[in-house]
């Protein structure tokens, strides 16, 4: 019971993010959506190092002065399976006219939610690959430290389910169909949790790898795509300042409950 709520948690912070449309009566400003955008950000990368590359590495400590090798394959393993998706999936992402991706008749929300959808899967994958090293055992990996990670994404899905919702109520959607497509865009991450810890008995003599694949595609959807929204334009200082504040606290959960 305790790992399906550990899986649901994240989900429940894309929820609770996409319920803010029944509260806030108009769409999110400019200089918060930065703030959001950067701490989402800061969040990931510092789960992609402490909770994903870190133990990668230590996993492999028994090759020596190669420990680095299954963490640096897997990272870009993750980032080259990110970039297939994001050149097949079609998407657009937000304050954007030019939809990415394969193209195909979508109307306008359909895509925004894809977008977020696409970089849902590897927080998915991460938080499945670190609760299945856990079921596994003699893994290195903690309950707490998964939990931490699960908490954390959590953390940085609240924004994002709020970025969806908000402006889709804005341009002229119902309240409930904005809220709707907010929480649908978070579904797709306890499927790829609960997919990944399906393969448990495969996932821990590859677990270096796969540590690092999700790291990896962690930071594909960082620097790809956060980032620069984060970063464009004006109020970009707060895009800084929010991944600093994110980067941060998901640093403080990981060390101090894993």
């Amino acid at each position: 019971m305790l790992l399906l709520y550990g899986l649901l948690i994240p989900f429940l912070g894309t929820t609770l993010g996409a319920a803010s449309v029944f509260f806030l009566k108009k769409e999110l400003k400019m200089p918060v959506q930065k703030l959001m955008l950067g701490f989402a950000s800061g969040v990931m990368v510092a789960a992609s190092v402490w909770s994903l590359l870190i133990p990668a590495m230590e996993k492999s400590s028994t090759m020596g002065r190669f420990a680095f090798m299954p963490a640096a394959i897997g990272m870009l393993m993750g980032m080259g399976f990110l970039f297939a998706l994001d050149e097949l999936i079609p998407h657009l992402h937000m304050n954007s006219t030019v939809p990415e991706g394969l193209r195909f008749n979508l109307k306008k929300t359909t895509m925004l939610c894809l977008a977020v959808t696409l970089h849902n899967i590897p927080e998915g994958m991460a938080v499945g690959v670190v609760f299945a090293a856990v079921l596994a055992g003699n893994s290195g990996i903690e309950f707490a430290g998964a939990i931490a990670l699960a908490i954390g994404i959590a953390v940085q899905n609240f924004p994002e389910g709020a970025i969806i919702s908000m402006p889709l109520a804005g341009s002229g959607n119902g309240k409930l169909k904005s809220f709707v497509y907010g929480v649908l865009s978070g579904v797709v991450e306890p499927i790829a949790a609960v997919f990944t810890i399906l393969l448990t008995n495969f996932v821990v003599p590859l677990l270096p790898y796969l540590l690092s694949f999700a790291a990896g595609a962690m930071l594909y959807v960082v620097v790809e795509e956060l980032i620069p929204e984060a970063s464009n334009g004006e109020h970009s200082n707060n895009g800084t300042i929010g991944f600093a504040v994110g980067f941060v606290l998901m640093m403080s959960l990981d060390v101090s409950l894993g």
